[in-house]
């Protein structure tokens, strides 16, 4: 079996720091090449692989201010699509443009959609999903005028994250600074249970980062260590009490969720999304309707046994369990038991 991987170009695949995307991309293509699966990796010129590589743009676009993105973008796609011939499966994780082509080649096409911009970008969905079959990160996550052939957690590679029975007494808040990510309300918590907070994450929302969150640092109780690579990300989600998610939209799936359970730490999130998909109520965190019952589960974060949040993640939402489900609808679709 020959496997094209789609990966976006706005970061290296896998990113050095921010790109949830480009890093499950990654993680796809790497557990398929450790699966004896061959493998191309369609990403930027700089990106990492065991299996073959091939590119058009040698920097990620968000690192290059020269370049115009959908440019970069068409290319990219388009160098794909001239080697569909090549590869049994192309699965892709860019999005929707990459369908306009499902009708114009012969390569079966998987594509998993991580999340939806907009609900303008479905009619695209709608129109192609005949010719292509269409993956979900999590059940809350389906759109009721699509139909999928199967849903598919978001795997991480365990290796990368260590286990730590003995955290620190901080509290985390770990992802892009944005009013969707509850940044400000992590503040919130934190400044109510008394408890220290680090912040770590890409400022999205510049704005929203100098008016409700720059006030309150003070590298005191209130830390922000920008955004974190793969190595400050393990010690930091390994260390902390617990990890703060008090996201105010309907997450896809929350991968730093997964990564902080698989270090062990217990998360508290707002119950929306996916997070119940995620987080086992009281055994690997707590599923809360707001800041005030964060703060009470703040209180009760010591009732967590950190070893059940390992495991669970470890069971769920491993690199190797996320292969085996994608091989899975690779050979329903090719017909191979």
């Amino acid at each position: 079996m020959k496997i094209a991987i789609l990966s976006p170009i706005a970061w290296r695949t896998p990113p050095l720091k921010y790109g949830p995307w480009e890093q499950v991309a990654s993680n796809i293509a790497e557990g398929l090449v450790e699966s004896g699966i061959d493998v191309t990796l369609f990403a930027t010129g700089n990106s990492q692989t065991k299996g073959k590589l091939m590119w058009t743009c040698q920097k990620p676009y968000a690192e290059n201010a020269e370049v115009d993105a959908k440019v970069e973008e068409c290319l990219h796609i388009s160098h794909l699509m001239e080697h569909a011939h090549e590869f049994d499966i192309i699965h892709n994780n860019f999005d929707f443009l990459p369908l306009t082509y499902s009708r114009l080649i012969k390569t079966p096409m998987v594509t998993t959609i991580h999340g939806f911009s907009s609900p303008k970008i479905i009619p695209v969905y709608k129109k192609y999903e005949d010719s292509t079959h269409y993956v979900s990160i999590s059940n809350s996550d389906r759109s009721p005028e699509l139909s999928y052939c199967a849903t598919v957690y978001n795997g991480i590679n365990t290796n990368e994250f260590t286990f730590n029975k003995d955290p620190e007494d901080y509290l985390l808040f770990f992802g892009r600074i944005h009013p969707e990510k509850g940044t400000a309300e992590a503040i919130e918590i934190a400044k109510k249970s008394k408890r220290k907070l680090i912040i770590s994450g890409l400022i999205q929302d510049q704005e929203y980062f100098d008016q409700k969150i720059k006030p309150y640092i003070n590298d005191d109780d209130i830390v922000y260590v920008g955004n974190s690579d793969s190595e400050a990300r393990n010690k930091l989600l390994g260390r902390a009490k617990a990890l703060l998610h008090p996201i105010s939209f309907n997450e896809p799936f929350g991968l730093s969720v997964a990564e902080a359970m698989a270090c062990g730490t217990p998360v508290i999130a707002f119950n929306m999304g996916s997070m119940p998909e995620l987080i086992l109520h009281e055994k690997t965190g707590f599923l809360v309707s707001g800041t005030e019952e964060a703060v009470q589960a703040v209180g009760n974060i010591h009732l967590i046994n950190r070893n059940e949040c390992a495991k669970w993640a470890w069971s769920m939402f491993s690199r190797e369990k996320m292969v085996e489900r994608y091989l899975k609808v690779y050979r329903d679709i090719l017909g191979q038991k």
